[in-house]
């Protein structure tokens, strides 16, 4: 623009898989995937409940229907209405892919003008009208967004442990914990304590034999949070005992 020549500035750290295995490991569980409905690429998936030639047609015509009706409400929304697998092997296929919402279509939903809907993340099921679809489900998404995150955020408090001496940091680690100590800043400490803690955790390997599994790995820096507890005047850091700057999250590295 001006005519000059700058250097940009780029970060390159595996920002996107790290997300997406981030999302996978906190909220998937023993069935599979649990995908956030805001980035699940199918949000609703219909499966029809079909009996020998039992309203198959009007079914199979109710299922595009309302698949069509949802898609105006900009749901993602797919129908497996594949013949040679049975309900029961589809509502796994997609539980294990994680789809937030299944809904189920059958001739007793036919007759009653209903479908019948189920929660990924929790397994409840609901009778809603077709008139209700769209805005229920709608609603029903938030909810989920709003209980993953809930669940995620109480997970990540629960495994924080705070400190303030380095003789609480093995058993926090060995706890699988990370840790909130105060900090100096000092980047010369922090390669002194990586080298303690790994030193300490190869002892512990060593100490436990083949009677348990202990985890090794040396203890570093994660962050620095915006979100600073309150530090008490005369704080010290935690390992060199100089007076602490900020409150800072620590971690083993495998």
């Amino acid at each position: 623009e001006e005519g000059h020549k700058r250097l940009v500035h780029q970060t390159s750290w595996g920002c996107t898989t790290r997300s997406l295995g981030v999302m996978i490991m906190t909220h998937g569980d023993d069935k599979g995937l649990v995908i956030p409905p805001r980035v699940a690429s199918v949000q609703v998936v219909i499966i029809p409940i079909l009996f020998k030639d039992e309203n198959t047609g009007e079914i199979l015509g109710k299922c595009r229907e309302l698949k069509t009706m949802l898609e105006k409400a900009d749901i993602r929304v797919r129908i497996d209405d594949r013949s040679n697998y049975t309900p029961g092997w589809k509502y796994n296929h997609w539980e294990v892919k994680g789809v937030p919402l299944r809904l189920e279509l059958g001739p007793k939903d036919l007759a009653k003008g209903t479908a019948r809907v189920v929660r990924r993340d929790t397994g409840e099921a609901y009778q809603i009208s077709w008139a209700d679809l769209a805005p229920k489900l709608l609603e029903l998404m938030e909810g989920i967004q709003r209980s993953l995150f809930e669940k995620a955020k109480v997970r990540l408090h629960e495994g924080i442990e705070k400190i303030s001496t380095f003789d609480e940091v093995m058993p926090a680690l060995n706890r699988k914990h990370l840790v909130l100590a105060p900090w100096c800043e000092d980047p010369e400490s922090e390669e002194q304590i990586k080298k303690e803690t790994q030193k300490l955790s190869e002892i512990q390997a060593i100490e436990a034999g083949d009677s348990e599994q202990v985890m090794t790995g040396a203890m570093k820096t994660l962050c620095i949070p915006f979100d600073q507890p309150p530090m008490p005047e005369g704080t010290k850091c935690f390992y060199t005992g100089k007076p602490a700057k900020r409150w800072t999250l620590w971690g083993r590295s495998y």
